[in-house]
């Protein structure tokens, strides 16, 4: 045998460990405690089935008798006897962790809970946390986006996750069934299936109630629904609480439309077309038609207002300007032509109430002209008539109120007030204006106010008239002089208030006091004066005018 090199450690002997260089022991097993040496595990671990009848292990000979290269030295290679031991590069290294053995069906069922408990059968903790990181992923996509193809994603996940788990350990099968495991796999996979059926079938429910709800147009009870939503439904059943949160995110901007038209019945049409162009946005919106008729309803059953006037310019507004598609136009139109007609008269009468006669009548008019066979036509044509009478009164007034002299006012341009008394002659009731010196000495009985009169008497300015008497006076300066004293000459025109006719046209004269005592005059002695008449003198002549 060779010996060692100088300085070298000596091998042990087979089967009697020792250390080897660096302190380091060959291997071999330990001895017990009283020294005997003890079975090597690994040449119990590879026994040799083949030995033959004298105990000397070796291959079995192949058909032909010839020897065979056994298996087990070339696995394990064993060192000539006259080389020197030493240990190889890879002596002391702890070996790598093989994958461990596992039921194929625990292992697929593991990592149907897409938690990768699967691949903690089989020993593969890099992949358990690869799919964990993917599954986190997926989740988080499906909760943020809220899509269909993100669920699809995730049931692709889930597949691809059973299936690799399925072929992993089908590679390294286990000789037989693994109950433990696959206990361990239903116990981890169903309760997380289970809970996320669970929740899908929750989350479902609550949009079945917010679909049904909506149908109804109900967006209150749609909403109410929805806040049943929890985290838990966006994260397992996202597009299904995504579905309902567009249904809530429509109310909501119904709800704002809403507020507008509110505004637009306090007679802001602006904010009015800006409820009804909300209202088309969200009917433009499929799936929205019966919530966006229930909030449209809404405002049309607030109309009419108490404001008659306020609800024709409303529904003359929706007739003719409300924007948006037929579903909103349609009813519109339909509750302006059902409110209008009420809306008129109301106004109509209001405008009577204030005595804004032309306004008023332009109402009844409409009234009459777009809705003839209304129940208020003839409360219509009362009003129109009536509104006339009062327009022409009011212009009478005014003509009257302005006539001062016989050229102007009424006097210049007469006009006729149609309910005006028929003019007779005879005693009749008058209204005297011009120059009204001497008319304001008639007895309040022979006058009456614009509406009730018959006549319009018209008078101008006194003149001279026929003389009465001639008598002397002296003068300041002692002379002697004489003065002629006349009647008062008055022109009247009489006017028939309901045609605007004239029927008196003549001139009175006014008798009276003449030649007094005492004659006051300044300067020089006039040479005529008029009478000083009294009120029985004005009676007489203005007596005849009016059948007195």
């Amino acid at each position: 045998m060779t010996e060692p090199p100088h300085g070298a450690p000596d091998r042990p002997k087979a089967g009697h460990p020792g250390p080897g260089p660096d302190g380091a022991r060959y291997p071999g097993p330990d001895p017990d405690e009283a020294g005997h040496p003890q079975p090597d595990p690994d040449e119990a671990r590879y026994s040799q089935p083949n030995a033959d009848k004298a105990g000397h292990p070796g291959p079995d000979p192949d058909e032909a008798g010839h020897p065979q290269p056994d298996p087990d030295k070339a696995r394990y290679p064993q060192p000539d006897p006259g080389e020197v031991w030493g240990p190889g590069p890879e002596y002391g290294r702890v070996a790598s962790r093989e994958p461990g053995v596992a039921d194929p069906l625990a292992v697929a069922v593991g990592n149907a809970s897409l938690l990768g408990v699967g691949y903690l059968v089989l020993g593969r903790r890099a992949l358990f946390w690869a799919a964990a990181v993917v599954t986190v992923s997926l989740l988080w996509l499906t909760y943020t986006r809220a899509e269909t193809w993100c669920e699809l994603l995730v049931v692709l996940w889930w597949a691809a996750a059973v299936g690799h788990g399925w072929w992993l350990a089908r590679r390294r099968q286990a000789a037989g069934p693994r109950r433990r495991q696959r206990l361990l796999a239903l116990t981890l996979t169903v309760p997380v299936l289970a809970a996320a059926g669970w929740v899908r079938s929750d989350a479902q429910g609550i949009a079945d109630d917010v679909a049904e709800a909506r149908a109804d147009g109900d967006c209150g009870a749609a909403v109410a629904a929805q806040d049943g939503v929890a985290f838990r439904h966006r994260l397992v059943a996202a597009p299904a609480a995504a579905r309902g949160d567009a249904v809530v995110d429509a109310c909501e901007r119904l709800d704002t439309a809403g507020g507008y038209l509110s505004a637009g019945l306090t007679g802001d049409l602006d904010s009015l077309e800006t409820g009804f162009r909300r209202l088309g946005a969200v009917l433009g919106e499929s799936g929205n038609e019966r919530t966006v008729r229930a909030a449209l309803d809404r405002f049309l059953g607030r109309l009419p207002t108490d404001d008659g006037c306020l609800t024709v310019s409303i529904a003359d507004w929706l007739r003719e300007h409300a924007p948006g598609p037929r579903g909103l136009t349609g009813p519109a139109s339909a509750t302006a032509a059902r409110t209008a007609p009420q809306a008129l008269m109301d106004c109509a009468d209001g405008f009577m109430f204030t005595e804004d006669w032309a306004d008023a009548r332009e109402r009844y008019q409409r009234l009459l002209d777009e809705y003839p066979d209304d129940t208020h036509a003839d409360a219509a044509r009362k009003g129109v008539r009536k509104a006339g009478l009062a327009i022409e009164l009011d212009r009478i007034s005014e003509l009257i109120t302005a006539a001062d002299s016989m050229g102007s006012g009424y006097c210049r341009k007469p006009a006729k007030y149609s309910q005006a008394p028929a003019y007779r002659k005879g005693r009749t009731s008058a209204v005297f204006v011009g120059d009204t010196e001497y008319t304001d000495k008639l007895p309040e009985e022979w006058r009456t106010d614009t509406a009730h009169a018959s006549l319009v008497v018209c008078t101008g300015e006194a003149e001279a008239g026929d003389v009465v008497e001639t008598c002397q006076y002296r003068d300041h300066n002692g002379r002697i002089g004489s003065v002629r004293f006349n009647k008062l000459a008055v022109r009247v025109k009489g006017y028939a208030l309901r045609t605007g006719k004239l029927v008196v046209d003549r001139t009175v004269q006014l008798g009276g006091e003449s030649c007094p005592g005492v004659l006051r005059y300044f300067g020089a002695l006039p040479s005529r004066m008029a009478v000083t008449p009294s009120n029985g003198d004005v009676r007489e002549a203005f007596g005849p005018v009016v059948g007195r």
